[in-house]
C-alpha cells in the first residue's frame, strides 16, 4: 500500500510539473504567443497583458494549474499559442498514429527476441545441456540506437533499393522501416534477458523431474518459457516505454505524425499547450504499459504470488 502511495504521489508530481510548464519556462508566455500569432505588432507592456487576460496567463501558478487540470476530464488539452486552435484534435490522432508504430515496433521487438532465445529453447527442448547463446550478436543489436538504424535502413532500403517508402504514413508499407529501427534494438534486449534466464529454467528441480519422467521435451520448454516470463515482463515494460523516447528521433526522420515528432516540433516552436499535451500522453502511455505488464505478470504467477 506505501508502495503504490508512493508512485500515485511521483505521478501527482510529474502532472503537476507538466500543468506548471508554461510558468517554468525562462521566456514569457504572452512574449511568445505575440510573435507567433501578431508578429507585426510592437511588445507593448498594454499588447502583452491583453493576450495574458486572453489567455488565462494572468493568474498565479495555483491558478494555472487548477485551469489546465480541470479541462483534462473535458477532454480539453488547452489551446495552441501558434495557431489559437484546440490542442486535442491534433494530439489525440497523434496519439492514435505512436499506438500503431509502437505496436508494429512491439511485434518486432517480440519476433527479434524470440528468434534470438531460440536455438536455447530448441537445445532445452532436447534435453541437452542448455546454455545462454545469444551472446555478443545481442548485445551489439541492443547498443544501436534508434535513429542511426532508422538512418541506414533509409538510406539503404528506401532509397538505394527503392524497397519501401522512405518518408510517409498511411499505408502498411509506410510502417515497416520505423518498426525495424526502434522494434530490433529493444527486440535484442529482451532477447538477451531471456536467453540468460532460460538455462536457469531448464536447470531446475522440476524439469530434470519432467525429462526423467519422459515428458516430451517441447512441453518442457514451453513451460520454462513460462517460468522466465513473469520476471521479464517488468523489463518489457521499461521496453515499452523506451519506445516513447526512441519515436521522437525516428518519426522525425521518417516524418510520422505522431506524438514523438509533434512534441519536437512543439518544443522548437515554444508551443507549450501542444508539448504539455504531448508530454502528458507519453506519461499517461508509460503508465499504462508499465500497469499492464505488472497485471499479466500477477496472472502468469498465479498461486505462486502467494506463496
Amino acid at each position: 500500500m506505501k508502495h503504490l502511495a508512493g508512485r500515485l504521489t511521483a505521478l501527482l508530481a510529474v502532472v503537476a510539473v507538466i500543468g506548471l510548464l508554461p510558468r517554468l519556462t525562462r521566456t514569457d508566455p504572452a512574449l511568445t504567443i505575440l510573435h507567433a500569432r501578431y508578429a507585426d505588432r510592437p511588445p507593448t507592456p498594454e499588447t502583452l497583458d491583453a493576450i495574458r487576460a486572453e489567455t488565462g496567463l494572468d493568474g498565479g501558478p495555483l491558478q494555472l494549474l487548477g485551469d489546465w487540470l480541470a479541462g483534462l476530464p473535458r477532454g480539453d488539452l488547452g489551446t495552441s499559442w501558434v495557431s489559437g486552435q484546440p490542442v486535442a484534435p491534433d494530439a489525440i490522432p497523434a496519439l492514435g498514429v505512436s499506438l500503431t508504430l509502437m505496436g508494429a515496433s512491439l511485434l518486432v521487438a517480440l519476433l527479434t527476441a524470440a528468434a534470438l532465445a531460440a536455438r536455447t529453447l530448441r537445445r532445452g527442448a532436447r534435453h541437452r545441456n542448455v546454455t545462454a547463446g545469444a551472446g555478443t550478436g545481442a548485445a551489439v543489436l541492443a547498443a544501436l540506437p534508434e535513429f542511426l538504424i532508422a538512418a541506414v535502413l533509409a538510406a539503404v532500403v528506401a532509397v538505394r533499393l527503392d524497397w519501401l517508402p522512405a518518408i510517409g504514413w498511411g499505408t502498411p508499407e509506410q510502417t515497416v522501416l520505423p518498426a525495424l529501427a526502434m522494434g530490433i534494438p529493444a527486440g535484442a534486449l529482451l532477447g538477451r534477458l531471456l536467453d540468460d534466464a532460460l538455462p536457469a529454467a531448464f536447470a531446475e528441480p522440476w524439469a530434470r523431474a519432467a525429462t526423467a519422467a519422459g515428458l516430451p521435451g517441447h512441453r518442457i520448454a514451453r513451460h520454462a518459457l513460462r517460468r522466465t516470463l513473469p520476471g521479464l515482463l517488468p523489463q518489457l515494460g521499461l521496453v515499452v516505454v523506451g519506445l516513447t523516447g526512441g519515436a521522437v528521433a525516428v518519426e522525425t526522420l521518417y516524418a510520422i505524425p505522431g506524438l514523438g515528432g509533434t512534441a519536437l516540433a512543439a518544443a522548437l516552436a515554444q508551443d507549450l499547450p501542444v508539448l504539455q499535451a504531448c508530454v502528458l500522453l507519453l506519461l499517461l502511455l508509460g503508465t499504462a504499459a508499465g500497469l499492464v505488464t505488472r497485471l499479466t505478470a500477477r496472472a502468469l504467477l498465479g498461486p505462486a504470488l502467494d506463496d
